[in-house]
């Protein structure tokens, strides 16, 4: 990329190998991205080496073809080595390769030249961290700047690019009066950072400028595409960014846009971080938010559009296409029914005619795993954009925040997103009672109730839930109460108020009957046997194998799989591993790509237990340390917890007390505060007899 390094590197290589080339060493800049500069034509270029070999003026020919020809036959005899510096294109540095096995060539570009044959490439990234602290104390002669704070901020604010470090390092040469304090303040605001990386004839906008300026005004198609699309990346500014969501920014469509981003990375404005997905360099980003403001044309034109009066629409673009896309996302992963449909239904803040899937182009999932691989890829966008706008004063703005974040709410529950969904619950909850929408109040509400339940704070998804179901009874919203009342009674069998979930549940059984909702009633089931377990586990089974038939007749992967998994548990109950395990095997089995984290978690959770219980430790350690894994991937303190504690009665049981105390210490330190009071006590009291 621009600023990178690339002209010191192949300098210093050239005079490290001058030994290994007699005749000579050859330097010619090709301009390809200088400042103010044309880059050198091929005959342009072959002049030059020829006069630098020697060959008087007079005796250059003029046709490129014989005087590449004329270079070969001088170079083919000699050990000489070229170094083709900042090469625009393949094309132009083609004509210039020797054809003699004595001779080398070293080309920096900020393309790969991937045309070429017969090189090898060495891609350069921006500085280590410890690579940018020694060359901004080298080069700004302060000592003071070792191991320092500013040092440390320094760095990451010019993103460890040479040319921004060096810009830094000079101010900080040239005026011993600033302090790197005051430099590092200068660099943090975002919007004027380039501003302040400039000294000189150093500057690292103007770097970046050559390539966009050059894509701008360019007669290729796919060169001004790039163009655009670097300045509406601008105008949006997330973390990465596809082809499907630039091209509704651009209105150039899809195959285009993905041309457009091929441009970008091969002048290297942007780095494909993943297969179609692309991000900036930070201060690339930047140069993009400076861009994203200025006039496309004519700034003189007062008739003319600006990109900054774009960043609003960029925005609005950006929350339609998300909720489109994130509502084809839940179809595919909720299936037919209830929760689908309420979740689509306007609310009082977006009537029908703002209804996000109005968008035609947006192609529903063919399958769930392809919508959680959409949501895992943006999933970080969206909380960007919800986030940064959840205060937005425009209605219809905070209209659209709050429908994206009830649609992607389900992905992100059933994924185990934990981070994210407290992002999402919070935004989602202030918007709602900002735009007075009760409806939407009721979901952010259970959203986060259900956030609450997936880490453990069964208190608190209680308030929570309560406060939804009053709400939803206002409303007179029949499938939401069924669903409240069902929460209700999960929570407080958890919380080992027995005797009141019995009668929640009861009702939402009811509820669910009266609606003809049997996933409802399915789900209910379900609980019912989970508080059946702590009385009789023989019943719980019968209220398992009742949700089991429900699921199946209606096709319900999650009620199949949580049936299965709720059986394990009442097998446990009983004393009864070698019956429990194959049901947490089929239960994993049944869940596949669906993407239920708590689902996952719980039937690994007890597939861990069976195994142990039956002696099996080997297996059990290598599903516990899966479990661990991915709940750690997640965030999610509290089954990693659960995790560690049952590590910890591995450890013990494979001769390794000094580990497994230290596993469930870590397992109690995540635990604390959480409603997993039994665990909590059982890791205390193992913790005190072990010492």
């Amino acid at each position: 990329m621009p600023g990178v390094g690339k002209s010191a590197l192949a300098l210093h290589v050239a005079h490290a190998l001058a030994e290994r080339f007699p005749d000579g060493q050859l330097y010619l800049n090709l301009h390809g991205a200088t400042p103010g500069m044309t880059p050198l034509t091929p005959g342009q270029a072959l002049t030059a080496l020829l006069r630098d070999l020697g060959t008087e003026p007079g005796r250059i020919p003029e046709l490129p073809d014989a005087a590449a020809a004329l270079l070969r036959s001088l170079l083919a005899p000699t050990r000489t080595l070229l170094v083709l510096d900042d090469a625009a294109s393949a094309a132009q540095v083609r004509p210039l390769l020797p054809g003699g096995a004595g001779c080398a060539v070293i080309v920096t570009s900020r393309s790969p030249l991937t045309a070429l044959d017969g090189v090898a490439r060495f891609p350069l990234a921006p500085l280590s961290d410890d690579e940018s602290a020694d060359l901004l104390r080298a080069a700004s002669g302060r000592a003071g700047l070792d191991g320092s704070d500013a040092a440390r901020l320094l760095v990451e604010l010019t993103g460890r690019l040479p040319l921004a470090l060096r810009v830094v390092a000079a101010r900080l040469a040239a005026r011993q009066a600033l302090a790197p304090d005051v430099l590092v303040g200068q660099l943090a605001a975002a919007d004027d950072r380039l501003r302040h990386l400039e000294y000189d004839d150093l500057s690292v906008r103007r770097s970046l400028a050559v390539a966009q300026d050059a894509l701008a005004a360019s007669e290729r198609e796919a060169d001004r595409d790039a163009a655009l699309t670097l300045r509406r990346i601008g105008a949006l500014d997330l973390p990465t960014y596809g082809a499907p969501l630039l091209a509704r920014l651009t209105g150039t469509g899809e195959t285009r846009t993905e041309a457009a981003l091929d441009r970008l990375v091969d002048v290297a404005l942007l780095e494909e971080t993943a297969y179609g997905r692309y991000a900036p360099h930070d201060l690339v980003r930047a140069f993009a938010r400076e861009r994203a403001k200025e006039r496309e044309t004519d700034p003189t034109d007062p008739t003319d559009t600006t990109d900054a009066a774009d960043t609003t629409d960029a925005t609005d673009t950006a929350l339609r296409w998300y909720a489109a896309v994130a509502e084809r996302a839940l179809a595919a992963i909720l299936g037919p029914g209830p929760d689908q449909d309420d979740r689509r239904r306007p609310t009082a803040a977006r009537p029908a005619a703002g209804h996000p899937a109005h968008d035609d182009e947006v192609a529903p999932f063919d399958t769930p795993e392809a919508a959680f691989a959409w949501g895992d890829r943006e999933l970080a966008n969206i909380v960007t954009l919800v986030e940064r706008h959840a205060d937005d004063p425009c209605g219809r703005r905070a209209a659209l925040v709050s429908a994206l974040v009830r649609l992607v709410f389900p992905y992100a529950h059933r994924r185990g997103r934990v981070p994210e969904m407290e992002v999402l619950g919070r935004v989602g909850l202030r918007v709602a009672r900002r735009l007075g929408d009760a409806a939407a109040e009721a979901y952010a509400l259970v959203d986060l109730a259900g956030l609450h339940f997936l880490t453990g704070r069964q208190t608190e998804a209680l308030s929570l839930n309560d406060r939804a179901l009053d709400l939803w009874r206002r409303l007179d919203h029949p499938s939401w109460i069924r669903r409240c009342l069902n929460n209700r009674g999960l929570l407080l069998e958890g919380l080992g108020r027995h005797a009141e979930a019995g009668e929640a549940l009861t009702r939402s059984l009811e509820y669910a009957r009266r609606l003809g909702d049997p996933y409802g009633e399915a789900v209910t089931h379900s609980h019912l046997g989970n508080l059946y377990e702590h009385t009789d586990p023989r019943a719980a089974i019968e209220q398992h194998r009742l949700s089991l038939a429900l699921g199946e007749e209606i096709g319900a992967v999650i009620v199949r799989h949580s049936a299965h998994c709720n059986i394990g548990y009442a097998h446990l109950r009983l004393g009864e591993p070698d019956a429990a395990l194959p049901h947490f095997e089929e239960s994993l089995r049944i869940l596949g790509g669906q993407g239920d984290w708590h689902g996952e978690s719980q039937t690994r959770l007890g597939l861990v237990r069976a195994l142990r219980l039956l002696g099996r430790t080997g297996r059990a350690a290598r599903e516990c340390a899966e479990l661990l894994g991915r709940a750690e991937a997640r965030a999610d303190r509290y089954t990693a917890g659960l995790a560690r504690h049952q590590n910890g009665l591995l450890l013990r049981e494979r001769g390794r007390p000094g580990e497994a105390r230290e596993e469930w210490g870590r397992a109690l330190a995540a635990l604390e505060g959480t409603d997993e009071h039994a665990v909590v006590a059982e890791l205390r009291a193992l913790l005190a007899a072990e010492g």
